[in-house]
């Protein structure tokens, strides 16, 4: 273990073995850094905040400070970040709030590159890349191996599902499905992240019966997108790619799903 002297360790924090700390860097006396850890110069870690094993943290980066919220919010909440990340410049994340979680979590082998934000209580999954400038709000859900281009951002509790893509500079106020690719200021569905799919070895057959799910849910002529999902369901009952996107259209949630870009408009539930 490495700690420069112009490094700040208050009393009571945990460091494990072979954590380095760069200059100016301070830790609060609540954090745990585990084993092989290290933090380049001027990182700032407060609150209750737990860094996974060997992940990496890059200059002027500040960790666990309190929610940003205007109202009362009592400090030391929790964070939480998974093993083999890598934080880059400037990246702040927020602790969980008293009114909700009480804990931001952060998987594992995650990449936030620099500027990116991720607000208080939300839950970040494994493998996620969050490209520059990306700003994730609080209560927001983002499932494993979700990619998100640069300057994007996402509305207080939306969710992401697993392995999705957002375009950069896009706006995301509307929950966009698993294996989705969403684009645009107010994020349209143009489809299915196919490269994601691929790229994830996900089968052909599978991705064929996701891609005629896809069209049943989105494109057709009739039908609410959540009557349209339950039918997709009913269709393919063996495919567990089209049953994940089914139960996340599904779910009781606090954004509606975001449709396809397409020349009809799409039905509410309520319609």
């Amino acid at each position: 273990m490495t700690v420069h002297p112009t490094a700040i360790v208050e009393e009571g924090a945990r460091l494990g073995g072979g954590v380095e700390i760069g200059p100016y860097c301070v830790v609060g006396g609540q954090a745990t850094l585990c084993e092989g850890v290290r933090l380049h110069s001027h990182v700032v870690i407060g609150g209750q905040t737990e860094i996974g094993a060997r992940t990496v943290i890059h200059s002027f980066t500040a960790l666990g400070g309190g929610a940003q919220m205007r109202q009362s919010n009592p400090p030391g909440m929790g964070l939480r970040i998974g093993a083999d990340c890598i934080v880059r410049e400037s990246v702040t994340i927020s602790a969980g709030s008293a009114a909700g979680r009480g804990v931001t979590t952060i998987g594992e082998r995650c990449y936030l590159m620099a500027g990116s934000h991720v607000g208080h209580d939300c839950v970040v999954g494994n493998e996620v890349t969050l490209s520059n400038g990306v700003q994730l709000a609080g209560h927001v859900e983002v499932g494993e191996g979700v990619m998100m281009g640069g300057l994007s951002a996402v509305q207080q509790f939306g969710r992401i599902g697993r392995n999705a893509f957002i375009s950069g500079l896009s706006g995301v106020a509307a929950d966009v499905i698993p294996y989705g690719s969403a684009i645009g200021l107010h994020v349209r569905l143009g489809g299915l992240n196919l490269v994601g799919l691929r790229r994830r070895g996900i089968a052909r057959e599978n991705i064929h019966a996701l891609r005629a799910a896809y069209r049943m849910i989105f494109e057709a002529d009739s039908g609410t997108i959540h009557d349209n999902a339950r039918r997709a369901g009913e269709c393919w009952p063996g495919i567990p790619e089209v049953q994940e996107v089914v139960t996340f259209i599904l779910a009781d949630a606090k954004r509606p799903i975001c449709p396809a870009r397409s020349r009809r408009r799409e039905p509410s539930e309520s319609e």
